[in-house]
């Protein structure tokens, strides 16, 4: 009898761990930032998304299993420049009303970005910016990718017009992303 109920509070007791181990962090908007920028001529043009939600799942006994999922709202997309804005969203570059969101999920480091249509692996740089502990309720990650080829996506002008744009094939994304524990 007292090896069963040694054996139930050890079982118990790797549920309550695993509970613990496994967490959901949920994006806060107010205090994060998807952003990108992008090099034109001699300047550079940054840009961000006002409108994305997304998740981190946080494994602490094995964090190669922790893994993260965003979309953006592509209509949302912020350059300051309200023409430029529009014309991102047309059909010769974001296509909004064919392709609304973009998204990025991993299940690691390694994952998958979708945007306009088209899927292509990335690699996510994820750095915790603040300290995870069992009370911990707001988290700050970094999120960095290699820079990604507008070509590879079809962001692209016509030919004769993407001569003479001015506008890099590199795109570097950058996010800051605030989480808190989700309930």
């Amino acid at each position: 009898m007292r090896l069963q109920i040694f054996a139930v509070a050890v079982a118990i007791a790797k549920l309550c761990s695993a509970a613990l181990a496994n967490e959901t962090y949920k994006f806060d908007r107010s205090g994060s930032t998807i952003g990108f920028t992008v090099h034109q001529y001699l300047g550079t043009t940054h840009g961000k998304f006002a409108r994305f939600d997304g998740r981190i799942d946080l494994d602490r006994e094995q964090p190669e299993k922790s893994s993260v999922a965003a979309r953006i709202d592509v209509r949302s997309i912020d350059t300051g420049i309200k023409k430029r804005d529009d014309h991102l969203c047309s059909p010769e570059f974001f296509n909004v009303a064919k392709f609304k969101q973009t998204g990025q999920q991993s299940g690691d480091i390694l994952g998958d970005l979708t945007m306009h249509g088209v899927t292509r692996p990335i690699t996510l740089h994820v750095k915790l910016l603040s300290p995870v502990s069992n009370d911990t309720k707001q988290t700050r990650w970094a999120v960095t990718t290699e820079p990604i080829k507008r070509r590879e996506f079809n962001l692209m002008f016509g030919q004769s017009a993407e001569a003479i744009s001015g506008i890099g094939q590199t795109v570097a994304i950058n996010i800051e992303i605030e989480a808190t524990r989700a309930q």
